[in-house]
């Protein structure tokens, strides 16, 4: 029997890319899921309407906003654990307003940590990125590799997992904290590396991307969703941070050439300056060390990156979710 069964848990970000994945595990662990997701008028869940009819069923979705500690609070009710993976995310459009990401992600998560301290919430695991690591100063990046965040987005992921951090050492709060290195496979949005290349090679054979040097240590979602769902399961990892990576890096040309391969096409790069970090933000190299989740968690990949892309590939396919491969994304 799944530890999870008969629980109730909740998903904070349960629209989003990684946050649709591990509800719809939970559902099929038999737990009792609840969905948090940002409010909007249109009444759309994210991810979570793409789900199998049967599945989303028995998700309870709550509409709210992070920044609003009564939403937390209804979202969070009677829950006996909570996954916070609520964020803003995107990179690129952190540069153009910041504001929006300290409110949601560093405000936010203080609501989910005294909501949790308040109602005496047995587990969280709360997501943190890669991307406070900043470029490796050391091959591989443990978890005590210094962190220097590069972007408005990395440093409000900083002050989320310090905040975090803090309520545990202050007030026990049980939490783990979980490092993923750059999670890709179906259902991410099209900002992402893996679906805009893809997507774009799927209809023409000259693509549009940013720099094609930075290296990056890419995991499955499937495996991002299992570290997870040990995380929540171990007491042995509270007070914790651990990362989830493959321990191997490929460059976004290599991405390319993999995907290039899976087609049986060639594929020419076309930079378009637009989708360039400036200089002194872009992160250059991000490569895991999952030696800590293996001992504690119990927790390897089990998908390849050449397999990976095939099924991303298979799904965006298949996909009926529009991507406007002509736009940017930020």
């Amino acid at each position: 029997m799944s530890p999870f069964t008969g629980r109730t848990v909740v998903v904070t970000g349960a629209g989003g890319f990684i946050g649709g994945h591990l509800a719809e595990r939970l559902v099929r662990e038999g737990a009792r899921v609840r969905g948090f997701v940002r409010y909007n008028s249109r009444n759309d869940r994210g991810t979570l309407d793409w789900l199998d009819p049967d599945v989303a069923r028995e998700i309870e979705v709550v509409h709210g906003d992070l920044r609003d500690v009564e939403s937390v609070a209804a979202a969070m009710r009677g829950a006996s654990v909570v996954f916070h993976l609520a964020a803003q995310i995107a990179i690129p459009y952190s540069y153009v307003n910041p504001r929006d990401y300290f409110e949601t992600n560093v405000i936010g998560t203080l609501n989910v940590a005294q909501v949790a301290r308040d109602a005496g919430t047995e587990r969280i695991v709360h997501t943190s990125t890669s991307e406070v690591y900043g470029t490796a100063q050391t091959i591989p990046i443990a978890e005590d590799h210094p962190l220097e965040a590069q972007s408005p987005y990395a440093a409000s992921k900083v002050g989320a997992d310090k905040l975090m951090d803090s309520f545990h050492r202050s007030f026990d709060l049980p939490v783990t904290i979980l490092r993923p290195f750059n999670t890709y496979g179906p259902r991410q949005s099209s900002r992402a590396i893996v679906p805009t290349i893809i997507s774009q090679a799927l209809s023409r054979d000259t693509l549009s991307l940013g720099s094609l040097e930075p290296r990056r240590d890419l995991t499955f979602v499937s495996d991002t969703v299992a570290g997870f769902l040990a995380a929540g399961s171990s007491s042995a990892v509270v007070g914790r941070t651990i990362q989830l990576g493959t321990g191997t890096e490929v460059s976004v040309d290599e991405i390319v050439a993999m995907v290039a391969t899976a087609l049986g096409r060639e594929l020419r790069v076309q930079q378009d300056p637009h989708r360039v970090r400036p200089p002194k933000s872009e992160v250059g190299r991000l490569v895991s060390n999952p030696a800590l989740a293996e001992e504690l968690l119990d927790w390897a990949p089990e998908i390849g990156l050449a397999e990976g892309l095939r099924r991303t590939i298979q799904a965006i396919r298949e996909s009926e979710a529009p991507f406007r491969i002509d736009e940017y994304v930020i």
